[in-house]
């Protein structure tokens, strides 16, 4: 069994440490997460199920579950994820097309979004999300220079992404469409695409989403909400101005944790995409610019890691920890910025700190990639480096745990949906 263990993962050495920083921010991201879903569930749960810290328990479940998760992916060396990026990211789509499917998908206020698995509603944008970073961060490696000088360098890699967004929206999850092709975006241009193509592609996009925005009656009650919501507080406005309401009860200190008024079922989804409107109402204005600390810090940690990764020459690895920064990042941003009416209601959840199983495991897992790739760096710096024959230089103990598991899982060479060279 141990034997078995080792030939699919690579355990750790407890004396290589990890960035501390990032492991502190996420640490306390997460603490403050569970503190607000147990705060802002009361009301909810003890109307739903009849025990005020029903959601909380689940939430805590979810951590253990996330936790286990994420160190499952950490063992994984990254070598792993680089040869099997293009079939992770088949995978991702095919799940995509399933939850369509009725019987299977489940749907909810008219969104088709989510599997259940029983214990858990699996939503499988977040994890298609996921994996196309991870495809498109192997495709810039494989293919830089005709990325950096041809068109069709840069349309090859928006084929999976097109298909991907265009099953998002049949859902539909605007949002997380968004969010794909803005991530896409940045790993591109740091990729070195030439800037005026990506311009070319970026107008051609706003556009086609522009279209979609107001193809439908719905979204375009929320882009009319959204600008004055005051105007039809009894109807479509009534979330956002609840939410506007709670942020300024905050003021500068907030009202003390606990003591919010609009999560007394004043505030729709209170506890999962507006957590944030209670935060701030309960910690106020300084509390939310720690908030904002925090996720800086983990992002610009991320970032740190990439930097570090490329410096070393694994271009892929720190592709990886750009886009999943970008999109830990993107992803808060945007939640805070609908919770404040600066943005069209998304359907967003903020990571690490709203109730979700699906979407807080997601970035656990996401969030151990990119240790794994600071762990990594670590054994780079400590161990010498040696040649692996691919043009690039890897740690001598990293490069004999890649191997191995490489070659217990497969000698096949890596599936390429960009074509040939």
């Amino acid at each position: 069994m141990i034997t078995l263990a080792q030939k699919f993962f690579t355990f750790p050495r407890a004396r290589v440490g990890l960035d501390g920083p990032m492991f502190a921010g996420i640490a306390l991201l997460l603490s403050w997460g569970l503190i607000m879903v147990a705060s802002a569930s009361v009301a909810q749960a003890e109307k739903m199920t009849g025990a005020p810290f029903h959601y909380f328990w689940r939430q805590l479940l979810f951590v253990g579950i996330g936790g286990v998760a994420a160190f499952g992916a950490f063992l994984v060396p990254m070598h792993f994820w680089e040869r099997k990026s293009a079939l992770i990211a088949i995978s991702a789509v095919a799940l995509l097309v399933l939850v369509l499917i009725p019987g299977i998908g489940i749907k909810v206020n008219a969104a088709r979004r989510w599997i259940d698995l029983g214990f858990i509603r699996m939503q499988p944008s977040e994890l298609a999300r996921l994996a196309l970073i991870v495809y498109l961060s192997g495709y810039i490696v494989r293919r830089q220079a005709r990325l950096q000088n041809e068109w069709r360098g840069l349309l090859l890699p928006f084929l999976p992404l097109l298909v991907a967004g265009a099953l998002l929206i049949l859902e539909p999850d605007f949002g997380a469409t968004v969010i794909l092709l803005t991530v896409a975006f940045v790993m591109l241009f740091l990729g070195g695409a030439k800037l005026w193509h990506l311009l070319v592609l970026m107008v051609t996009g706003i556009s086609a989403l522009t279209f979609v925005a107001f193809a439908e009656a719905y979204r375009v009650r929320r882009m009319m909400s959204f600008t004055d919501p005051f105007a039809d507080i009894n109807n479509s406005g009534w979330q956002l101005a609840n939410s506007l309401i709670a942020v300024g009860r905050g003021e500068w200190t907030g009202v003390g944790l606990g003591n919010s008024i609009q999560k007394l079922l004043y505030l729709p989804e209170m506890h999962t995409d507006f957590i944030f409107a209670i935060l701030a109402e309960e910690f106020g204005l300084l509390g939310v610019l720690v908030l904002i600390g925090l996720f800086a810090l983990v992002v610009w940690r991320g970032f740190v890691i990439g930097g570090r990764a490329e410096a070393a020459g694994e271009r892929f690895k720190a592709y990886v920890c750009y886009g999943l920064s970008t999109w830990l990042g993107l992803q808060a941003l945007i939640n805070m910025c609908v919770n404040m009416g600066a943005l069209p209601t998304k359907g967003l959840t903020l990571p690490l700190i709203s109730y979700g199983g699906a979407s807080l495991i997601c970035v656990l897992v996401m969030l151990a990639l990119i240790l794994r790739v600071d762990y990594e760096n670590r054994l780079l710096s400590g161990d010498g480096r040696r040649d692996t024959g691919d043009g690039r230089r890897r740690s001598t103990a990293s490069a004999r745990a890649d191997e191995a598991f490489a070659a217990s899982v497969s000698r096949s060479a890596p599936l390429d949906i960009g074509g040939a060279p």
